[in-house]
């Protein structure tokens, strides 16, 4: 069962042309929701709403918002033509999307021809909030280049809900966007992963392609209940295709919960026992002498360093990158400051891959 209750639209905090952040009376309550207009049209001041309430009488973190699920003053609506493919499917929510792969797409043939890869460098990464210092490290030494993100469906379904994505197109930080599985919102819609990676680098003429959820993380304290374990079956893409690997460790020594010190038991379990498929996993060896002493204690105990290849890159400029963007970071309610490990291991890995790039490295 969901919670829902009606509301009235009293302002509009900001739009684009995939969402709007408006304001509801409900009840006398003046409280904030979220409008897909992919969805449920374009909202006004005045028109009264069904909303999903449910989120924010869990007291959720990321998602604790409202959400409009009709607009009762938009009754009547008709989709635009073209498009075949569904996303949510089999939802009251159900929507319908341009597919790239689909029939009568311009595209369709490119999926048919594609042979492999070419060494495409891919990052993979767990959390979001590793887009931003990876971006903005990437686009600091290749502004000329092209930065493809690829949200999965691991975490917020429409990547009209990121406004990091929303400010790292308008600046430039990222060239184009690809949403697949039940994800949508993106420029270029796939069905899954491997056409996804295929549409990043024959569509999208992608340099560099990073891999992650979008906002938020369905996580359960057990070692194979988190959504980001879907990580093992990206990095296993990329190098069936032909495509170079790079995990973005989750590394933190701020967060109080001992599964995630260090790097993430998340990111142990995907590198000791769903990956089927070797990758790279970049660390940086400039962290405090105790920190990476633990780091590497954990990479040795669970056996990862015999499965795949540890790269060591001493990179310095994370925060720098990001202050040269005008980027302020947050993961988990921590800053830069309170938790950098985190954010420095993201800027590492797209430093190592601008090596990769520019030295041509055969690993």
């Amino acid at each position: 069962m969901i919670s829902k209750k009606c509301g009235k639209i009293v302002d509009i905090r900001s739009e684009n042309n995939l969402i709007q952040d408006i304001v509801v009376d409900i009840d006398g309550s003046l409280e904030r929701a979220y409008n897909y207009i992919q969805i449920t049209g374009i909202a006004k001041i005045g028109d009264e709403v069904a909303l999903n309430t449910t989120a924010v009488e869990l007291n959720l973190g990321t998602g604790g918002f409202h959400f409009v699920m009709y607009n009762l003053n938009n009754k009547n609506s008709t989709f635009t033509p073209g498009g075949h493919i569904m996303k949510l499917r089999y939802t009251p929510m159900q929507i319908k999307v341009d597919s790239v792969e689909e029939q009568g797409s311009e595209y369709h043939d490119v999926f048919n021809d594609f042979i492999c890869l070419e060494k495409l460098p891919v990052a993979v990464g767990a959390l979001h909030s590793m887009l931003q210092p990876f971006a903005a490290t990437f686009k600091r030494h290749y502004p000329e280049k092209k930065l493809v993100y690829i949200m999965t469906d691991g975490a917020a379904l429409p990547i009209a809900f990121s406004k990091n994505v929303d400010n790292l197109k308008k600046i430039g930080l990222i060239d184009n966007t690809i949403t697949y599985g039940n994800a949508f919102g993106g420029d270029f819609e796939c069905v899954n992963i491997y056409t996804a990676l295929i549409t990043a680098k024959e569509i999208c003429k992608a340099d560099c392609v990073i891999a992650s959820m979008g906002p938020g993380i369905a996580g359960t304290g057990t070692k194979y209940g988190f959504s980001g374990i879907d990580q093992g079956a990206i990095i296993d893409a990329v190098e069936k295709m032909n495509g170079t690997s790079f995990v973005i460790p989750r590394i933190s020594f701020a967060d109080l919960r001992p599964r995630h010190r260090g790097i993430s038991h998340h990111t142990i379990t995907i590198l000791s026992e769903i990956t089927n498929k070797s990758t790279r996993v970049v660390i940086n060896d400039n962290y405090e002498q105790g920190k990476l002493d633990l780091i590497m204690e954990q990479l040795n105990d669970n056996s990862i360093n015999e499965k795949h290849r540890i790269i060591f890159n001493s990179y310095e400029k994370a925060e720098d990158d990001l202050e040269h963007f005008g980027q302020k970071v947050r993961s988990m309610g921590r800053g830069f400051e309170e938790d950098k490990e985190f954010f420095i291991a993201a800027s590492t890995v797209a430093k190592e891959i601008c090596d990769f790039i520019k030295n041509e490295i055969i690993y």
